[in-house]
């Protein structure tokens, strides 16, 4: 897959502060590439590298194989959607949307031609007319992606932008923010600091810690084989074990409860609906998280149990320390 957004030794201060520290990204023609991280970690200023509103001290940046480092933004071929969605209040949704087409000299035919067919697209066809006011969050961070996308730039750039939303709206938007990609076939380089996002969408995930890219990998990679403790533990959930001088992960989906293996206590039982959480602390001094299908045969406080893994379910991570010693 060729690259159509690349990042290359890109490094950026704030006075003693290094909010992107040397970071090597490359995003492939067409797909949903998330940049995910905690917050401060670096994930929304390389966004804003790549979309001219901010410049990198040091490194550059590519779109589709062409220097932009020093481009403005308006002369990237890149739009960005805001969490804020930053309709103007007093246009229509129609006005909105088309208001980029109107500033570049689009006829006004060809301009309600593109706009009826970008809100279908958004699932507002029929909306046109009305205000911002007049609509739902959702429908408002629709109206926000049609006006981003209604000139096809080459890259769509995503700051966050379904934060504002409740949980079971945010849910729909992911399918149908992934649904809306594939459809137009475009690059969507999106920002979150939730997971859930980052793996339901996403083609490749890139996870940011202090300024740096820890792991790039496909949402099963990142997940199932964590490359360092840090995404092990902020990827999901996982248990970190030390045997032999060897750190490693073990997701808590993946132990198994009274087979061969480690013995321990079980010290809580957490119903969480369609599962539940054991916490056992073995007699080696860890305490692991389990997770089991609720099939009615549930374990208490107290019960004596054996937690037990197979080797392919253990991934060697690198420790926290040594990565925190590299950064200094």
């Amino acid at each position: 897959m060729a690259a159509d957004v690349s990042v290359e030794g890109v490094r950026k201060s704030y006075g003693d502060v290094v909010a992107v520290d040397t970071v090597d990204l490359t995003v492939g023609d067409g797909e949903f590439f998330t940049l995910l991280g905690p917050s401060g970690s670096g994930k929304t200023t390389t966004l804003r590298i790549i979309a001219g509103f901010e410049h990198p001290d040091v490194g550059r940046v590519t779109l589709g194989g062409e220097d932009i480092t020093n481009e403005p933004p308006y002369s990237r071929d890149v739009n960005t959607v805001f969490q804020d969605y930053a309709l103007f209040p007093h246009m229509t949704v129609a006005d909105n949307v088309g208001y980029g087409l109107k500033v570049k000299g689009v006829g006004r035919a060809n301009r309600k031609r593109q706009v009826e067919e970008v809100l279908r697209m958004v699932r507002l066809d029929g909306y046109g007319g009305r205000r911002p006011v007049q609509l739902s969050g959702g429908q408002r961070q629709r109206v926000a992606l049609a006006r981003s996308i209604v000139n096809r730039p080459k890259v769509l750039l995503l700051d966050e932008p379904l934060g504002a939303l409740d949980l079971k709206l945010r849910q729909e938007m992911q399918v149908f923010l992934k649904s809306l990609q594939r459809e137009l076939g475009m690059t969507f380089l999106y920002v979150t600091h939730d997971q859930e996002e980052a793996l339901t969408m996403s083609d490749h995930v890139a996870v940011f810690n202090e300024g740096k890219i820890e792991q790039v990998g496909s949402p099963n990679e990142v997940y199932e084989r964590p490359a360092t403790e840090f995404v092990a533990g902020f990827v999901g959930t996982s248990n970190i074990l030390e045997r032999d001088g060897k750190r490693f992960s073990v997701r808590p989906e993946r132990i198994e409860l009274n087979g061969n293996g480690e013995p321990g206590v079980v010290v809580d039982v957490i119903f969480v609906g369609a599962y539940t959480r054991i916490l056992v602390d073995t007699d080696a001094g860890d305490r692991l998280t389990v997770v089991r299908q609720n099939d009615g045969s549930g374990v208490e406080p107290g019960t004596r149990v054996h937690v037990g893994w197979r080797d392919e379910d253990a991934y060697e991570v690198t420790p926290q320390h040594t990565l925190e010693q590299e950064v200094r």
